[in-house]
């Protein structure tokens, strides 16, 4: 399955810390073009743009992760600002609402979002998002932003959402990434979900190192298994695996702004 992009992985993680070129061999070998990788802290947004200055196959973005946001510094936010500016940098995020944790209180997540909203749409990046039990507050603040700015270039990162909000995102201009949950038994709904969507408005990601596909649950997921989750959505859609890889990488070029020839 080649040409494949893995839009979202977090490989400034310690569990990639000792092996990571090992890592990128096997993502090339399985048919991985490019992968961005993700960050959630200003240190992990410094650590994913050094990353990607040192593989020309990787991307960053800059952004912080609303669970990250009480170990932010005061520095923090101004350290975001300075490194959208920098060359690997392809988006902004990842950020958004999580009610499943109560690490920071929601109205500081809120707050932090719409600062992530503004900077994406100054700067002309697509935004990143994360949503985990917070549907209703996230698509609230979306809609605002529509409202008063017109279609959201940006993801809805690790989509679990239902039909339902899957087109509410759609009409405001967003993207669904599929993860490994998508291969999950549990996750029938999704599947149902996904296999409603238009194929010029999905992608795929690993989520790395979490979210391990079926059939390598309980393993440390990495970006070549992405191969597992494009071969389910592709099956899905009723569409061949190559053709699946064709429009998820003509879908990230969209997105996310890769110009052809920066990588080929």
């Amino acid at each position: 399955m080649a040409g494949l992009i893995d839009t979202h992985a977090h490989l400034d993680d310690e569990q990639f810390a000792a092996d990571l070129p090992a890592v990128l061999d096997r993502a090339r070998a399985a048919g991985v073009e490019t992968i961005i990788t993700i960050a959630t802290s200003a240190p992990s947004s410094a650590a994913s743009i050094a990353l990607a200055e040192r593989h020309a196959m990787l991307f960053a973005t800059a952004g912080i992760h609303p669970n990250n946001i009480p170990e932010a510094g005061p520095t923090a936010w101004d350290a975001i600002c300075a490194l959208v500016e920098k060359e690997r940098i392809v988006g902004v995020g990842e950020t958004g609402l999580d009610r499943h944790w109560d690490t920071t209180p929601f109205a500081v997540q809120e707050e932090y979002f719409v600062r992530h909203l503004e900077l994406a749409r100054q700067h002309h990046l697509p935004v990143v998002i994360h949503c985990r039990e917070a549907e209703a507050d996230m698509l609230r603040i979306l809609r605002s932003e529509f409202d008063r700015h017109g279609p959201i270039r940006g993801v809805m990162h690790s989509f679990v959402g239902d039909a339902a909000l899957a087109e509410a995102c759609r009409a405001m201009g967003l993207y669904l990434s599929f993860a490994g949950m998508l291969t999950y038994k549990n996750a029938a709904a999704l599947r149902q979900t996904a296999s409603q969507q238009p194929l010029d408005r999905v992608l795929v990601e690993t989520d790395s190192p979490y979210l391990s596909p079926v059939p390598l649950r309980g393993k440390r997921n990495e970006p070549a298994h992405i191969v597992h989750t494009a071969a389910c959505l592709a099956e899905l859609l009723g569409i061949p695996p190559e053709r699946l890889a064709e429009q998820t990488t003509k879908n990230a070029f969209s997105v996310f702004g890769f110009r052809f020839s920066v990588f080929r």
